[in-house]
């Protein structure tokens, strides 16, 4: 499963502590964790695989700002340029999972719903956590993008939010159920 959210998000933060446990709960249920390596919401997401007993797997970037793989990955993978290290996101996921971030997380997010919309891959759960953070922007896709008719009403379905790491478990279960 393979983590997205924001390197700022600092430990005393919620979403942090709700990655680590997403994470471990995850990993306790037979996953392994893909990340971008970096600290934040990676580093919370790498530190819950570990404490889940699993492959903790961090994909890092080479950018002009150094970022420092975080000390909870057990196979770290380097990369140069971003779009190898995007089709390894995809390539080995059965599911993404998105905390609250920036413009990369959101670049992320609307890549893996692009890829499901156009069929570039097969679809997959896309589970954003934090409902708080993510309605705003789903309330603007309603009343901007459907309502312009610049995507159609089963788009909005190609994502779920939650707000517990339970959830996160019991959707990606359930859509292998189906």
């Amino acid at each position: 499963v393979t983590f997205f959210g924001s390197a700022r998000t600092k430990p005393s933060n919620k979403y942090y502590s709700l990655a680590e446990e997403t994470a471990a709960i995850l990993s306790k249920s037979g996953y392994s964790i893909i990340t971008g390596a970096g600290p934040g919401i990676m580093e919370a997401a790498n530190k819950g695989a570990k404490k889940g007993c699993s492959l903790s797997i961090g994909l890092n970037i080479h950018v002009p700002e150094v970022q420092k793989p975080n000390k909870f990955i057990t196979k770290l993978i380097d990369f140069r340029y971003f779009f190898c290290r995007k089709v390894m996101f995809v390539k080995y996921a059965k599911a993404f999972v998105i905390f609250p971030g920036g413009f990369g997380t959101m670049d992320e997010f609307f890549e893996s719903i692009t890829l499901i919309q156009t069929e570039r891959i097969e679809k997959f759960p896309v589970v954003l956590v934090g409902r708080e953070y993510w309605s705003g922007l789903v309330e603007w896709m309603r009343k901007s993008m459907l309502k312009k008719l610049y995507i159609n009403k089963e788009d909005l379905f190609m994502f779920k939010i939650v707000d517990k790491p339970k959830d996160v478990l019991k959707t990606i279960r359930d859509f292998y159920r189906s």
